[in-house]
């Protein structure tokens, strides 16, 4: 799947290992579109997570060696393959998958995977919309089940996914708690969202939540850091209450006791379960968002892609994180 005669510039893995396996290559064929597929210049793409433990080889999902990470793209549609009807060359759009991997000049997504990118929003704010929001979307709607009135607490808001979640919360009508490290990042969750905010590396920031939440307790916690924080989120549930774990980084200890009395519930969540249905839901509530006005990423630490190895370092190492990091090509 290439052109004939185009370069470009990309990051390619040649085995899994530490953040310095990712290599810039300059000689990398740009790949064609195929039947149903999409040719994109990228512009930015979001750095998240997830593409460090892929790198690492720990992951469950384990590409074919070697491979280009990214996913998360925006850019203009530079071809289109045959019976593509959504797009056309020149259009802006934004990915919520890549077939060749984001981390590079061109990238070739399905077509049921791209959207057009309102105008309202750059291409470092397209790059961070799609596992931030439709994440957020899917923890708070399609997993947690959601309704307007419930109280949300965002452990870990200050990041992408958590502002997304601030964001999405507030706007359905939740009343939003949400968690930072910094007094920056306190800041920023409650400009992008939160009624209120507290600061984890306060020894009583639990009491302090629970005092802020009345005697009926949390209804749903988001946990973007679940080896740290789960025990204490049983303790904060509501009756019927729902803890979504959408990060963790290793084991914790629990009682299981902590959910008999409430009949609470602790569900993982991971965007890859999506069906076509569900991107198309969150796609269609994040575009009214967008064109509202209320969906409006926040851009955290910008790199060129020779520096993808100290974007994964300091996407796990970093305290305090706020905003979405992006690569800018």
């Amino acid at each position: 799947m290439s052109s004939v005669g185009r370069f470009m510039r990309a990051i390619r893995v040649q085995e899994f290992g530490n953040p310095d396996v990712l290599k810039l290559s300059p000689d990398v064929l740009v790949p064609s579109p195929g039947d149903g597929q999409v040719l994109i210049k990228v512009h930015a793409c979001g750095v998240n997570p997830v593409e460090t433990y892929i790198r690492s080889g720990l992951f469950y999902i384990k590409p074919s060696l070697p491979y280009t990470p990214g996913s998360d793209v925006a850019g203009v549609v530079d071809d289109v393959g045959k019976n593509v009807t959504s797009f056309k060359k020149g259009d802006r759009v934004f990915t919520t998958a890549t077939i060749t991997g984001g981390y590079a000049e061109y990238t070739v997504a399905a077509e049921d995977t791209v959207f057009p990118l309102p105008k309202k929003l750059n291409f470092k704010q397209g790059a961070a919309l799609s596992i931030p929001y439709f994440t957020a979307y899917r923890a708070l709607f399609t997993k947690a089940r959601g309704r307007a009135g419930e109280v949300v607490l965002v452990h870990g808001a200050s990041g992408g996914v958590g502002i997304a979640a601030c964001q999405i919360a507030r706007a359905y009508g939740f009343k939003v708690f949400g968690t930072a490290g910094t007094a920056q990042g306190l800041n920023v969750v409650l400009q992008n969202g939160a009624h209120k905010a507290f600061n984890h590396r306060d020894k009583d920031y639990i009491e302090k939540i629970q005092e802020a939440a009345g005697g009926d307790g949390i209804n749903i916690i988001l946990e973007m850091l679940a080896n740290v924080n789960l025990s204490n989120d049983l303790k904060l549930l509501s009756v019927g209450g729902r803890v979504i774990v959408i990060g963790c980084r290793g084991d914790i200890e629990i009682n299981p006791r902590e959910t008999m009395a409430k009949e609470s519930s602790i569900i993982g969540v991971v965007l890859y379960m999506s069906s076509k249905e569900d991107w198309q839901e969150a796609g269609a509530a994040l575009i009214g968002g967008m064109e509202a006005g209320w969906l409006n990423p926040l851009i955290g630490p910008v790199y060129p892609l020779e520096k993808a190895p100290q974007a994964h370092e300091d996407i796990i190492e970093s305290s305090g994180a706020t905003g979405k990091m992006v690569f800018v090509l």
